[in-house]
Order: structure tokens, then sequence, then C-alpha cells
């Protein structure tokens, strides 16, 4: 519990990443809630078993664009609290977003699309935050590389889903 204390001012961008501990056990934790907050939502999205697949490629692609990211960088030694941070915040946006979600698929009208926009500004501010910190860079790279990341995760696990399972 005080890791999640620790943890969740990142979400309000109060804290650099950078101070605080690595844990593989609450890494673990977040990873697999990941996992599922993603797979409820793209299931809700698709009705289909095959969100599993999607899932499966959106969970391995945030890993891997993260560590690639960090090993270009030489900062590795910090994949953990990178990792777990991103996990931990994208877990709390996702908490917010899954009735947000729900409404997107009912409503279809521009007041629900215009607060998914606003969580994912708030998602794109946050994991752009943790980049800027680990990265040393200005707030524009950190924003382009934070960009980056959501059209690799989820833009290439669509697409790699797409190409292989029709």
């Amino acid at each position: 519990m005080d890791t999640i204390r620790r943890y969740f001012p990142l979400c309000w961008l109060n804290v650099s990443v950078l101070d605080l501990p690595r844990s593989r056990r609450f890494f673990k934790y977040n990873a697999i809630f990941y996992f599922i907050a993603v797979f409820f939502i793209q299931f809700n999205m698709s009705d289909d078993i095959d969100s599993i697949f999607e899932v499966v490629l959106e969970t391995a692609l945030t890993l891997g664009f993260i560590a690639l990211v960090l090993l270009l960088n030489r900062t590795f030694n910090t994949f953990m609290q990178v990792a777990s941070a991103i996990l931990f915040c994208e877990n709390v946006v996702a908490i917010f977003l899954i009735p947000i979600v729900f409404w997107v698929t009912v409503a279809e009208d521009t007041p629900s699309y215009a607060t998914l926009a606003l969580f994912f500004m708030w998602d794109t501010a946050i994991v752009a935050r943790i980049f800027k910190d680990v990265l040393q860079v200005n707030t524009p790279a950190s924003l382009v590389v934070s960009l980056f990341y959501f059209f690799t995760t989820y833009g290439g696990a669509y697409g790699i889903y797409s190409l292989v399972g029709g």
C-alpha cells in the first residue's frame, strides 16, 4: 500500500519517476491489472474472443517500447521503475476510462468523445512526464516520445492484429 501511495502522485505530475522505489512485485501486479483492464476495455468494444490476442500484443508492445527506449538511452537500469510507473498510471486512467468507454459505446455523441479525448490528453501528459524525467529531454521532445509510444502500442497492436488475424 505504501508503494501505491508513492506512485499515485505521478498521475498528477507531482513526482519524478526516478524518485520512486523499484519493486518486482509491484511491477507484476501492475502488469496483471493492466492486462485485465485493457482486456475489459477491448472486449467491450469488439465483443470477440480475438481481443485476447490484441491485448497480449498491446501489453508486449508496451513493455517492448519502454525497454527499447531505455536501452537506446542507456538507462535500462530504470526499467522496473519506468514500466511500473507507466503501467500504474495507465491503470489509474483505465479505472476512470472504463465507464467512459461504455458511455462512448452507447451514446456515440460529442460530449462522450470529448471526455475520451480529455482522458487521452491526461494519459499522454503523464507518459510524457515520465519519459521527460528518464530521458532528460525537454517537454516537446517528451510529448513526441509519448505520442510515438501510443501509436506504437495501441496502433501497432491493432495493425499487427489486422495483418495476422484478418
